[in-house]
């Protein structure tokens, strides 16, 4: 998974939240129209306060930028768009401030996977994107890519090659810059043949980063990747821009 950050502006809009330990349902904090739940449970766990900032913009049409002719991206823009599971999608998704250091805001996906509906939506979306593109591999980034990656592999008949972080031998590796520093990315030796058609997957783009590393050490090897696809966008990042042309997918853009 490619860090998932964005500075933090000021903003008046905002809410105070002491979680207490509630209801498995009441775990997922959902970022949408503000609204008070209050739920009572036999103890209470205390944690320390934290601000959690209504930061997530009114729903963007699902971005997609694909190799087809622009008439055909407008016209899937304009059909996603109007899809009601992007917005269950969104609105399941815990925005969390100051993590894992001041100034970031978290994307954190944990929610998402608790709500089932939400959930399978984006497996959904996904494989009736990719289920008539011919892909016979799918490759899913380190962590959440793990998580995204096998049931859209599996509903359309691909296999799953992890791309991993060090230490898993034996492998090929590819590294590449983040904006705190450098990180590397591997696969192992023979998960690929040359000529395979791929899809990468992950949970979030920022800079972008993690999936030129990805695309590149796929192509070393002779894999033709055919997009890059993802949960979230976080665009002020520009990591898109990044990817050399290679279209990119996503369902939700996280635009402050």
């Amino acid at each position: 998974m490619e860090n998932s950050s964005l500075f933090l502006s000021s903003s008046p809009n905002s809410l105070s939240l002491s979680p207490t330990k509630t209801t498995p349902a009441a775990d997922c904090i959902r970022i949408g129209a503000p609204r008070t739940t209050t739920v009572l449970a036999s103890s209470r766990v205390e944690f320390p306060s934290i601000r959690l900032h209504h930061s997530r913009s009114p729903l963007s049409p699902l971005c997609c930028t694909a190799s087809e002719s622009v008439k055909e991206e407008q016209e899937m823009a304009l059909k996603d768009g109007q899809d009601d599971r992007i917005a269950r999608i969104s609105s399941a998704i815990r925005v969390i401030p100051n993590f894992p250091k001041p100034g970031i805001l978290f994307q954190d996906i944990t929610t998402l996977l608790l709500d089932t509906k939400a959930f399978k939506d984006t497996i959904d979306l996904f494989v009736e994107r990719y289920k008539d593109k011919r892909i016979s591999v799918v490759a899913g980034v380190e962590a959440r890519g793990f998580i995204f990656g096998p049931p859209i592999a599996l509903a359309i008949g691909a296999k799953f090659v992890p791309m991993r972080k060090p230490h898993k031998l034996p492998v090929i590796s590819e590294e590449y810059s983040l904006e705190y520093g450098t990180d590397k990315i591997e696969m192992h030796v023979g998960a690929v043949e040359a000529g395979e058609r791929a899809l990468i997957i992950d949970d979030l783009i920022a800079t972008g980063g993690t999936l030129c590393a990805a695309i590149r050490l796929l192509e070393r090897v002779g894999v033709d990747v055919v997009e890059c696809a993802c949960v979230i966008e976080l665009p002020e990042l520009k990591g898109r821009a990044r990817l050399g042309g290679k279209p990119l997918f996503v369902l939700v853009d996280a635009a402050a």
